[in-house]
């Protein structure tokens, strides 16, 4: 069942719903933005424990508000779905987004990078990936005690939070990843292309089916005129 967590009015001043940043730099960073955090909301669709989102801000410390960041997505066991503005992390048990996700732009510094794993490094992420969609290259870290520690290949490497298999491809753009039932991440145009393929193959089966059963009643039709005239 989803519910809704609503922040008391006056939070809204110190915890703004909105950093000013933009989503996305670009048409390929949002639409990985969109496949990851999509496919990751289809995979606990029936968990109503499992909250997913996408460019939320993320305030990690009650008090401070520059304690704070927006993952390009971001996994949170233990919690309720449901519309938030923003993820205030003590109004949710003091719980921490389990699984977070980036996507490289161009305009993503290093510094910046740097910035975001070690707030997701000391604020608890068990699960942290990124992905440059530019050129193809994906990486992967994994808590080990108090640290995130870097995954050495991601080739075939499964979450262990998610149950979700990548695949980076050679080149840009081409990272595959399988959900736990071996279905792919895709965009939606790709599902809404894959279900018209679908209903074309279904529907010249049932014509192929419908001339098969014609077929049949005239050869019936035939055989008792023929008996019809023996008779």
């Amino acid at each position: 069942m989803s519910t809704t967590t609503r922040p008391h009015a006056t939070d809204h001043n110190l915890y703004p719903d909105d950093d000013g940043n933009p989503m996305a730099e670009n048409t390929l960073q949002f639409k990985w933005i969109v496949v990851v955090k999509e496919g990751l909301e289809t995979i606990f669709r029936h968990d109503p424990n499992v909250f997913v989102a996408g460019d939320l801000l993320w305030y990690a410390q009650e008090g401070d508000p520059k304690i704070r960041t927006a993952p390009d997505a971001m996994v949170v066991f233990g919690r309720p779905k449901g519309y938030r503005g923003s993820y205030m992390q003590w109004r949710e048990e003091g719980i921490p987004p389990h699984v977070v996700f980036e996507i490289l732009s161009p305009g993503n510094r290093f510094g910046e990078m740097l910035r975001k794993f070690h707030f997701y490094d000391d604020h608890g992420v068990e699960e942290y990936y990124l992905y440059d969609p530019d050129i193809g290259t994906l990486e992967g870290w994994l808590r080990d005690g108090d640290h995130l520690c870097e995954v050495a290949e991601m080739q075939g490497h499964v979450s262990p939070l998610l149950g979700i298999r990548f695949e980076p491809g050679v080149g840009s753009d081409n990272l595959k990843i399988h959900a736990p039932d071996g279905s792919l991440f895709k965009t939606f145009q790709e599902l809404h292309d894959e279900a018209d393929a679908a209903n074309r193959r279904a529907d010249a089966e049932t014509q192929r089916a419908d001339a098969a059963n014609q077929r049949a009643e005239r050869l019936a039709a035939r055989l008792r005129e023929l008996g019809e005239a023996l008779d």
